[in-house]
């Protein structure tokens, strides 16, 4: 991985970034299994304003993957539930392991507050990763988006007792 890319938690300044990770990861990223159709209406689904995502830093616990001061990646996650709710990369970005970390870091999270387990309702971009990492495929499924169905697979993993040896957290 990148020396430069750092791992933390979001900042209000992140919301921008995120606005374009999402759009760019969905667009591009997403390409080879979605429609164009279907990706336009996915991208619709958010808003590409900086606002829209800074409501969301309240929400979930949200995990970027910076590199020269830029989000480029972010790993929303709703405690609560036990569930990752989005994780995208910018596509350049991508299969380097910036989105394994923020998985890991975010597990790492869900652990701390005392879960035992993790799902997820993985794009089909996703889902294939997930399973070669020991994600448990519980079905899959559609969701609308702007009146167009998008095929997804509902994941879980149960969260072991933290590795051993030293602590990698967010720097």
């Amino acid at each position: 991985m990148d020396e430069r890319i750092r791992f933390r938690e979001a900042l209000p300044r992140d919301a921008a970034d995120q606005a374009e990770v999402f759009h760019h990861a969905v667009m591009q990223g997403a390409a080879g299994r979605y429609t164009l159709v279907q990706r336009e209406a996915w991208v619709s689904a958010l808003p590409r304003e900086a606002s829209a995502w800074s409501a969301r830093q309240a929400l979930y616990a949200t995990l970027v993957a910076e590199c020269d001061g830029r989000c480029v990646g972010f790993c929303e996650l709703d405690v609560a539930e036990g569930r990752i709710v989005t994780l995208y990369v910018w596509p350049s970005l991508a299969r380097r392991g910036i989105g394994a970390r923020l998985l890991e870091l975010g597990e790492s999270l869900l652990r701390e507050r005392g879960l035992s387990r993790v799902t997820i309702e993985a794009s089909l971009v996703l889902a294939d990763g997930l399973a070669r990492r020991g994600w448990r495929r519980l079905g899959d499924e559609w969701v609308e988006r702007q009146g167009e169905s998008l095929p997804r697979v509902r994941m879980d993993r149960e969260l072991d007792a933290a590795p051993a040896g030293p602590r990698r957290g967010v720097s």
